[in-house]
């Protein structure tokens, strides 16, 4: 009897060992990273949350480098593809200052040009870019491409002036300032041989809202960062930034339009303006009803974007609506379904990229889950995500990023579309 309770305490002792040890090597053959499930959770500040590793709508496939060289400072990124499958990326490139001993390199610098890369499957990528434009007066920003259905590529700018401090007693008032730099205002460029080339720039009008002038004593021409819209008629749609009168920071935005390919424009309508809030950077998308949307950046509103909406083809705008979430800017894409992937940085902690998949006519706004893309950013100096189809089931997701503080560079995520 005592030589059956030991046989069987023995066969215990094992069943439990072979148990612990394989519960032991399943532990060790997880990740040494922040688990994500692909359940919902809610971050710090209690937002609804979905995350990459089985996104509803989404599945990340990979995050990819596009382009990163430790002499420069790469940010601003778009994208466009080409009729025959050739991806392009945009970008403003400018020297890393601390390249020459200097302590902090800003969003302004008189080297910021125009630059590109270009890809056949959105994976591999030219490794020395292209100058698009250099501004022969300034250093320019966030190059925004749009390519319309013939194949002509535009590529909206605006330029900063270096003058020197002798010169800025006799500027006109008011004008504004950056680091030492007087802002120029916008134009664009355009292409007709898909970017190897580059006409212009074709200067835009200087509306009537803007307040400011440029360093030549000019009301500034019309600017601003964020995706223009082709609309069915042919048209194209660009929401502008102006200079409220009597502030110094305060912008409002307006609707341009143009009727021959972004050679002239004429002003439409306000989009969004306020007394408090400030709208600048604006993406327009045209929804498969006709409506105009605009999704705008703000300041003094805590980081929320809004959005607002013409039914009317762009003679008039409804009352922008803070959209309920925090990040900026925002970029649109069309998916296959006619559903819409709104793309955007977000500069809080954990800094990243995230996104929501809004309905067909974008008025889910408020109840469309976020979608965490990457959350882990060196610090806030990331973002401006812009998307583009690779194909029927995949989306890339183009943006700049830094990791640990490093090189700001320009990088991209696969995502498969579900």
């Amino acid at each position: 009897m005592n030589k059956l309770h030991h046989v069987l305490l023995l066969k215990v002792i094992v069943i439990i060992s072979v148990f612990a040890v394989s519960s032991r090597n399943v532990m060790m053959s997880k990740p040494l990273t922040k688990e994500k499930t692909p359940d919902a959770i809610a971050d710090n500040n209690g937002v609804h949350l979905v995350y990459n590793d089985n996104i509803s709508g989404l599945r990340k496939i990979k995050d990819i480098v596009i382009y990163e060289d430790p002499r420069y400072y790469s940010s601003f990124p778009s994208v466009v593809k080409r009729p025959d499958g050739e991806l392009l990326v945009a970008f403003r490139r400018a020297p890393d200052r601390k390249i020459f001993g200097e302590k902090s390199t800003t969003h302004v610098d008189p080297n910021s040009y125009l630059m590109m890369v270009r890809s056949p499957d959105g994976d591999t990528w030219t490794r020395e870019p292209d100058l698009i434009y250099a501004h022969p007066f300034g250093g320019s920003q966030d190059p925004c491409l749009l390519q319309l259905r013939d194949g002509m590529l535009i590529c909206t700018s605006y330029g900063w002036a270096f003058v020197r401090p002798d010169a800025i007693p006799n500027l006109k008032k008011p004008y504004s300032e950056n680091n030492g730099a007087i802002f120029l205002g916008g134009y664009l460029i355009r292409s007709v041989d898909g970017g190897k080339t580059w006409q212009g720039p074709v200067y835009p009008p200087r509306i009537a809202p803007e307040s400011n002038f440029d360093p030549f004593g000019e009301r500034l021409p019309a600017y601003n960062r964020g995706a223009l819209c082709e609309g069915i008629s042919g048209r194209i749609y660009w929401v502008v930034a102006a200079s409220d009168s009597g502030t110094k920071r305060k912008t409002s935005t307006h609707l341009l339009i143009s009727d021959d390919k972004g050679l002239t424009w004429r002003y439409s309508s306000q989009v969004a303006k306020d007394e408090n809030v400030t709208f600048n950077e604006t993406s327009v998308y045209e929804t498969p009803k006709g409506d105009i949307v605009a999704f705008l950046r703000t300041a003094n509103l805590d980081d929320q974007p809004c959005i607002a909406r013409s039914t009317d083809g762009g003679k008039s705008f409804g009352k922008w609506e803070p959209m309920g979430f925090q990040g900026h800017p925002l970029t649109a894409l069309r998916l296959p379904d006619n559903r819409v992937l709104l793309t955007y940085g977000y500069r809080h902690k954990p800094f990243g990229i995230r996104a929501r998949i809004l309905n067909e006519e974008c008025t889910d706004f408020a109840s469309a889950k976020e979608i965490v893309i990457r959350d882990d950013g060196g610090n806030g100096d990331v973002g401006y995500p812009w998307p583009v189809l690779l194909d029927s089931n995949r989306v890339l997701v183009t943006y700049y990023f830094n990791i640990e503080s490093g090189t700001r560079h320009i990088a991209g995520t696969i995502l498969e579309i579900k």
